[in-house]
């Protein structure tokens, strides 16, 4: 039931949305701060929904953490395609995600996609991804807030984690903002774990200490990937099994 209730709404969404996407992109052509502070709001909207109806409980840990009045690059751990519910729907200001292009191809989710500041990435096109990292260092300086899971893409396998790439931190480094790492718990209970039913699942989602790259010293900037990375997998293996 849950799993035709969140399909049923997110195809409504997208579709009775038709009309406020063009409503949205008229207030951008004079207004774009007004457009991208009202589409946050009714995705947001839309994604606490998707968590009611598929019986989502989460528990969040240390969102004091997460600066208010700065743009920030969140980098997280990566296990279901609810990570990206979950954390955007708790985003204090703009904040864009870095996708993988095959996204890009889905009709009406990927105009909201472009409303929020998301960016897509072809994997297998190195050129391509400087060119995104770029756009994201870019929106950093803007304001904007990104998030990427530099896991490179969802993980189902049997292990915790897939290497992480390094790369993704140069928005940070770059764009003079601080890193937040995020350790997501339980996420693949929700959908993956059981495909093609959504179970009613408590999820643990942990924001830890900022990191501000440049702050650091010049040993440990050389070392911020794998830095993050011992952050975020202590961070999980701490809440794992919190219930």
């Amino acid at each position: 039931m849950r799993t035709v209730l969140v399909v049923l709404f997110v195809f409504f969404f997208l579709v009775l949305t038709i009309p406020v996407m063009f409503v949205e992109w008229i207030i951008g052509k004079f207004n774009p701060d007004v457009k991208d502070r009202s589409s946050i709001k009714i995705v947001q909207w839309a994604f606490r929904c998707v968590l009611f109806l598929s019986g989502t409980k989460i528990t969040v840990i240390g969102e004091e953490n997460v600066p208010k009045d700065e743009p920030v690059l969140y980098i997280g751990n990566h296990r279901s395609y609810f990570d990206v519910v979950i954390t955007y729907a708790r985003t204090p200001g703009l904040c864009g995600y870095i996708s993988k292009k095959e996204i890009e191809r889905i009709p009406l989710l990927n105009i909201w996609m472009r409303y929020l500041h998301c960016l897509f990435l072809d994997r297998d096109n190195i050129k391509e991804g400087l060119a995104v990292i770029l756009a994201a260092v870019n929106k950093v300086k803007n304001g904007i807030s990104i998030c990427i899971f530099p896991e490179g893409t969802r993980n189902d396998t049997e292990e915790d984690f897939l290497p992480f790439h390094s790369g993704s931190l140069k928005i940070a480094e770059k764009g003079g903002c601080a890193i937040v790492p995020m350790a997501l718990n339980h996420t693949e209970d929700i959908f993956e774990a059981h495909i093609p039913w959504i179970h009613k699942t408590h999820i643990i989602l942990e924001y830890c200490k900022p990191i501000y790259p440049k702050d650091l010293p010049k040993e440990d900037r050389k070392n911020l990937s794998n830095m993050v990375e011992k952050v975020i997998k202590d961070t999980y293996y701490k809440n794992q099994e919190l219930v």
